[in-house]
């Protein structure tokens, strides 16, 4: 039988809750630091400008952003077109499909007016038409759109592939193949290609989802209709992985950094640059909106345009 305590609570047991205070001072040592979690565009914006992340993913609420750009209408259609091309039954993907597929995902957003955004869409219908004519409709992708997921010492990682090819390797075996469509103006070389941390983490990620090599990754770029590869080793794979990382900690830090004081604008610099005018947020950041914004719509003219100068 237990004894009353001389505050009328029996003894033994188990010991008292600490008080919230009290559970904040143990702490957890040991634990595990929290891994970052991220995609290839969230990386991508503290790597173009620390400020551009802060305004994206900290700010609550986030600083409103400029019109939309007609250039990302122009490539969200083309990628929901092509999905949807793979989504058909193998019979009927031909290239007189595509001009229903493009009109069904077509975004309107961002042109200067209708004449800019038929002559979009004819430009884009023609790129689809030619694409496709290269490629053979009973063939199966791994995946389309997809999502591939790793986690490491510092990361959770997700991204969505464009596209993720089955192919033999050099010793026969089949090997994955991460496919990136591309609708830019400006053309894209081997650099690119082998300099995209984003088809990198691609590759490392669909290699451990699908436990099947990953190391080759392209650029289609759509308008030229030119390809852009690189064969990636393990080692390539791993720097394009530690640089992430080392992002994520920075991010993380700065982060932590706000958390305890300091100025958001000191912990979030920005990088000045010509991408200051294409920015979002550049009526709302005081270094971008010293530099010349550019018109939504300026990225889709034609070269040959007297409004080019622009670009």
């Amino acid at each position: 039988m237990r004894r009353p305590s001389p505050t009328g609570r029996p003894t033994g047991g188990r010991p008292p809750r600490p008080r919230p205070e009290q559970a904040e001072q143990l702490g957890f040592e040991g634990m595990p630091e929290r891994l970052f979690v991220c995609t290839p565009s969230k990386l991508g914006a503290y790597a173009d400008c620390p400020r551009r992340y802060r305004y994206s993913y900290v700010d609550r609420p986030a600083p409103p952003k400029g019109p939309p750009w007609a250039h990302n209408s122009l490539g969200a259609s083309v990628h929901t077109a092509l999905k949807n091309w793979y989504a058909l039954a193998p019979d009927r993907r031909r290239p007189e499909a595509l001009g229903t597929l493009l009109k069904g995902t077509w975004v309107r957003e961002g042109y200067r007016d209708d004449e800019q955004e038929r002559d979009a869409f004819r430009r884009a219908l023609a790129w689809l038409e030619s694409y496709v004519a290269g490629l053979d409709p009973a063939d199966e992708p791994v995946g389309v759109e997809r999502v591939v997921a790793v986690k490491t010492g510092v990361l959770a990682f997700n991204g969505r592939a464009d596209r993720i090819d089955s192919r033999p390797g050099p010793d026969g075996r089949p090997e994955l193949v991460i496919v990136d469509y591309k609708t830019g103006r400006t053309g894209l070389d081997t650099d690119d290609a082998r300099g995209s941390q984003a088809l990198a983490l691609y590759a490392y990620a669909a290699e451990r989802v699908f436990r099947r090599p990953c190391r080759r990754v392209e650029l289609h770029h759509l308008p030229t209709g030119t390809v852009a590869a690189h064969e990636h080793t393990a080692e390539s794979l791993h720097r394009q992985l530690t640089r992430a990382e080392e992002t994520a900690r920075d991010i993380m830090a700065a982060e932590r950094a706000v958390a305890d004081g300091t100025d958001p604008d000191e912990a979030f610099p920005t990088t000045p640059g010509p991408r200051c005018g294409w920015c979002d947020y550049r009526r709302t950041c005081p270094t971008g909106a010293q530099t010349p914004g550019k018109e939504p719509w300026s990225a889709v003219e034609r070269p040959a345009d007297p409004i080019s100068g622009l670009d």
